[in-house]
């Protein structure tokens, strides 16, 4: 080996064990996170974010809120629920039944998720899987006046008006003030 392939092999492991030496000072220097602290990207504290702007309106900012945090971490069937309900606010309907269904797989009793469901097929006229979901909310609660009346409204688009004003008579039956149901009942006579 010649005198300058040695200083060269020496200047090699003295850098080598300067970035070693500063790569260690870095691990020994990093602020220790407290385990019960959420970071402002963690998908806790996203959710959080969103939640407090779906409450205040922000329908745009909850639903970036949300998708990031379902983007780190798969969300519970609430905030798919939001999102999905953001969504169809928004219009976006196909995505929105994307997330109710996603929804739907974390909570497969939760009857507010079958009614959107149900929304979304009757908007686009595809009655049996509204009628589907209507069903299974109503299995689910037979005593919630708002599912009534929304398989009344789709029992009209159907063209089946009497099983229609059943519908619309178990909804004020179950809540009187229901002026929506009386409406359509009347409509119906």
């Amino acid at each position: 080996m010649t005198l300058f392939q040695i200083i060269m092999l020496g200047a090699s492991a003295f850098f080598a064990f300067k970035v070693y030496e500063h790569i260690q000072t870095l691990q020994d220097t990093e602020p220790e996170k407290e385990p019960n602290r959420a970071s402002s990207f963690d998908p806790v504290s996203l959710v959080v974010k969103g939640n407090e702007a779906f409450d205040n309106g922000d329908m745009q900012a909850a639903l970036d809120f949300f998708v990031e945090a379902n983007a780190k971490e798969s969300q519970d069937a609430e905030v798919l629920f939001k999102m999905g309900y953001i969504l169809e606010n928004l219009g976006d309907r196909d995505e929105a039944l994307n997330y109710y269904k996603e929804a739907l797989q974390k909570d497969k009793n939760n009857e507010y998720i079958h009614n959107s469901i149900a929304s979304i097929y009757r908007a686009n006229k595809e009655f049996v899987s509204a009628k589907m979901h209507l069903s299974d909310s109503l299995n689910i609660n037979n005593n919630n006046a708002v599912t009534y009346y929304n398989y009344g409204n789709l029992l009209v688009d159907m063209k089946h008006p009497d099983e229609a004003r059943e519908m619309y008579k178990k909804a004020i039956e179950i809540n009187p003030d229901f002026s929506e149901a009386k409406e359509e009942l009347q409509k119906l006579s």
